[in-house]
């Protein structure tokens, strides 16, 4: 019994595309709310400074190196968070490919690929790999971010990937029984000054943009709001 209250101890989110953009932010503002994050992304130096600023505030993070398109590397990923914690309570699913914009007849097949490959495939499969964990939880949450732009023009490749990503979603969300502790939330961010954003608006006014930060905020806040059964912890308040 004192082993499995160990294993209780500490809240644990996972945040894939922890190293940039609302990820990063996500991985902050979840270590002010007390919960351990395991902030997993390709780009290892700014992994590691994320990490550094989260364990040297006090606050509990590892940061895990790896391509959410490996099977490989999501399994040991995941695997991991088992034998340490023995389950996921929270994941945040904020890695995406944006390939660039272009018409259609002219887009470039391997951005294309790309964005299948970690919008689409990655996504399904890291389902799989981490809903056992989140069973587990009791209660527990997934949360993915919904960014419409399914049949905009220069956005075939994005939008589409996207949109069979929140399709695969929503199925998910409705496959789980209403006995389940487990919810799955899409939300919507604001607009916001992401580098991503810059490369498909160049030119435009940022200063009317949302700040990562201010959104994961906003974001975590609704998750408690409209589910206060998971008893998320409270944390500090900024």
């Amino acid at each position: 019994m004192r082993e499995r209250t160990e294993y209780r101890s500490e809240r644990v989110a996972l945040v894939t595309g922890a190293s940039r953009g609302l990820g990063e932010a996500f991985s902050e503002m979840l270590a002010r709310q007390g919960f351990h994050v395991v902030a997993t992304a390709r780009t290892e130096g700014a992994l590691a400074a994320l990490s550094d600023r989260i364990n040297n505030s006090g606050r509990q993070s590892t940061a895990i190196a790896a391509d959410i398109t490996s099977s490989d590397q999501m399994q040991q990923l995941c695997r991991a968070i088992y034998d340490r914690w023995r389950r996921l309570d929270l994941f945040v699913h904020a890695a995406v490919h944006a390939p660039p914009l272009s018409p259609v007849v002219h887009g470039e097949i391997a951005d294309v690929k790309k964005a299948v490959e970690v919008n689409c495939t990655a996504t399904w499969e890291l389902i799989t790999y981490v809903a056992p964990l989140l069973s587990l939880a009791k209660p527990a949450a997934a949360v993915f971010f919904e960014d419409d732009r399914a049949g905009q023009k220069f956005f075939g490749g994005y939008g589409s990937s996207k949109a069979f990503q929140i399709a695969v979603v929503r199925s998910w969300q409705r496959e789980i029984t209403t006995r389940s502790e487990l919810r799955v939330e899409i939300m919507k961010p604001k607009p916001m000054a992401t580098e991503s954003r810059r490369r498909f608006f160049p030119g435009e006014d940022r200063s009317r943009l949302a700040t990562p930060e201010s959104e994961a905020i906003r974001l975590y806040g609704l998750l408690r709001h409209t589910g206060s059964e998971l008893s998320f912890p409270d944390g500090d308040k900024d």
